[in-house]
């Protein structure tokens, strides 16, 4: 069975059990192939995006799009459960004492807001080591059980990649040469020169709410100098 014949088969086999589903949506490739194969079989899409810091333009680009495109989508933004580590721990701010979460207490606090059961999530075993020991034994028996569904478990990069081209879908954000740096909003040295580059804007917004982050940006810009010299 090819890689797409069984995404497809796993998300039909849901919209048997419900017209309903929920996306966590990060704007990254993944996200972006599953939605518009669960656009195109199910009644509702409910989209989760976790976010960093609210309204990034280069990240609302994305979800504008979808928006536009299907129009049995609609989108939740959530903080991402991450956050609460980084507050915990005062990472390029200052601590606070918060709850910790962990990805699983926002997709329950996500099915319990909703009303829906099914989670589908764009992880797939060619991603890392830990991922292909988690998805290894995935089969659509398992769907039964936790409602939590991996329709890509047995895609690559590469095969998501050509879809993406073949539906003419926005290509995914490329923060930096490094691979998977095309996801998400965090603190590392590629996302902040990028931003930097290309949406400045958004830099000055995550600034603002993690001033001390500012450092990366002064160690990369001391690093390049220093090269220079060399």
């Amino acid at each position: 069975m090819l890689p797409i014949e069984h995404a497809q088969k796993v998300i039909r086999s849901v919209a048997e059990k419900s017209n309903r589903a929920i996306l966590f949506y990060s704007c990254g490739k993944d996200s972006i192939a599953l939605l518009d194969m669960m656009a195109q079989e199910l009644d509702e899409v409910v989209c989760v995006f976790m976010y960093f810091v609210k309204d990034l333009e280069h990240i609302d680009k994305y979800i504008r799009f979808s928006k536009s495109k299907y129009k049995n989508v609609r989108f939740e933004q959530v903080p991402h459960w991450i956050l609460t580590q980084i507050h915990n721990t005062g990472l390029y701010c200052v601590p606070k004492k918060t709850r910790l979460m962990k990805l699983s207490t926002i997709i329950q606090a996500m099915k319990l807001k909703t009303g829906i059961d099914y989670v589908f999530i764009g992880e797939k075993q060619a991603d890392n080591m830990n991922r292909r020991i988690k998805l290894r034994q995935y089969e659509l028996e398992a769907i039964s059980t936790t409602k939590n569904v991996y329709p890509l478990s047995k895609w690559r990069d590469g095969d998501v990649l050509t879809y993406i081209r073949k539906k003419r879908l926005p290509i995914p954000i490329n923060y930096g040469k490094k691979k998977n740096r095309s996801v998400g909003v965090v603190f590392d040295e590629d996302v902040y020169v990028w931003l930097r580059e290309n949406y400045p804007e958004d830099l000055q917004k995550i600034l603002k709410e993690y001033p001390l982050s500012e450092k990366i940006l002064f160690d990369y810009d001391r690093k390049m100098e220093t090269n220079k010299r060399v």
